[in-house]
């Protein structure tokens, strides 16, 4: 069975993104170089899900000229129908139905690269094995929260942490 990862950045205060939903805070607090802790992560990745906000994001803002998960299959969960391609596919599936799925499927891991909204219906319904989160030595006041309320507790276990740069890696799996 397919492990299920969230892997992101957060300020922190708890976001993932400012009040209009920028993440160009999104660095450490020198122009040191950082760890690259990606390359590593992507390796043990085959999949990577995202929201419709995300996926407008990186084509748009972060990343106009190049599909950068070009080594990934994709979903962009949405309610807005586009055309998709071999690496890119658009589905209004219920994400819950939609992880069951590919969680089955033979290969590497999947990514939960965000958005908020995404995350936190994973979050509800206990289906994220991995925690690998970033805090940005950053203290935003407000935008868009990583976490909201829940109805339930989720215990973790610590697997490693590392510090660069005034960043903080924490991963976490479930207990």
């Amino acid at each position: 069975m397919k492990k299920i990862s969230l892997f992101i950045a957060m300020s922190l205060d708890g976001y993932i993104a400012d009040s209009k939903g920028s993440v160009n805070w999104l660095n450490g607090q020198d122009n040191d170089d950082n760890v690259d802790v990606y390359s590593d992560f992507v390796k043990e990745i085959d999949t990577v899900i995202m929201g419709w906000n995300t996926y407008h994001q990186i084509v748009t803002e972060l990343s106009p000229d190049e599909w950068i998960y070009d080594d990934l299959t994709t979903y962009v969960v949405t309610h807005n129908p586009q055309a998709s391609s071999d690496k890119v596919h658009f589905t209004n599936e219920n994400p819950i139905e939609l992880l069951k799925k590919l969680r089955e499927e033979n290969g590497k891991g999947i990514w939960i690269c965000g958005g908020a909204n995404l995350i936190q219906q994973l979050v509800r319904e206990d289906m994220i094995d991995c925690y690998y989160i970033t805090v940005i030595p950053t203290i935003l006041g407000s935008g868009i929260r990583l976490f909201e309320k829940a109805d339930h507790e989720i215990k973790l276990r610590l697997l490693k942490t590392q510090s660069y740069n005034g960043m903080t890696d924490l991963i976490y799996a479930k207990r």
